[in-house]
């Protein structure tokens, strides 16, 4: 297996065969330009793995790519009539001999409620396991792990116990673009305290207030 990462969540898993891509979201724009893709892989609905402009653009240069997601993205896909197969819950679907298993897991924990869409976790060809937002543990023994490491539900730590408690033969780091451009963690930040009453005031280096 050969596994290319463009960013953030988004790769091109190349395996018996068959190219995949996984989760095109804002952060990332390579995947728009890349031929040669037979499946697209989405988690969930989040923008940082689903951008609806991005699939329009990766399924016009593979009109044959077929995309894989859950029951919540299929319902956003249907509304700009996307066609896509749902493999979720515990479901598994088979393309040229290369399974895709499904492993719901509840979104990790932002801020209580906030989020929680449906994330599903997807095993690509046995060996690859890919979480989305999730710190669920897979049913199975797991080869190769894309290992979350930052965001506003991830700790450093838990990434960490995670790995350890899952015992991959091999890791690697997924989910940190957002640090880059802390803007959208400071919006989202703001949004938040706006609600619960309080002033948040996003300040990046150079950024000069007076309070």
């Amino acid at each position: 297996m050969k596994i290319k990462k463009i960013g953030h969540c988004c790769l091109v898993i190349q395996t018996n065969g068959l190219t995949i891509l996984t989760d095109p979201g804002t952060y990332t724009t390579e995947q728009n330009s890349i031929t040669g893709i037979d499946l697209v892989v989405i988690s969930h609905e989040h923008g940082d793995h689903f951008h609806i402009e991005s699939v329009k653009e990766i399924l016009k240069n593979n009109p044959n790519a077929k995309i894989i997601t859950n029951t919540a993205v299929g319902k956003l896909l249907e509304k700009d009539g996307i066609a896509h197969q749902v493999v979720d819950g515990t479901g598994v679907a088979d393309f040229k001999g290369v399974a895709i298993e499904a492993a719901d897991h509840r979104h990790g924990e932002i801020f209580e409620e906030m989020g929680q869409v449906q994330n599903t976790a997807y095993y690509i060809d046995g060996k690859l396991y890919y979480p989305g937002d999730s710190f669920g543990l897979p049913t199975k023994p797991v080869d190769i792990l894309a290992l979350p490491i930052a965001g506003p539900w991830v700790t450093i730590g838990d990434a960490i116990r995670y790995a350890l408690e899952i015992k991959p033969r091999v890791a690697f780091p997924v989910h940190e673009a957002m640090y880059k451009d802390p803007k959208g963690i400071h919006g989202m930040l703001q949004g938040i305290f706006a609600k619960l009453g309080v002033s948040f005031v996003p300040m990046s280096a150079g950024d000069e207030h007076e309070f």
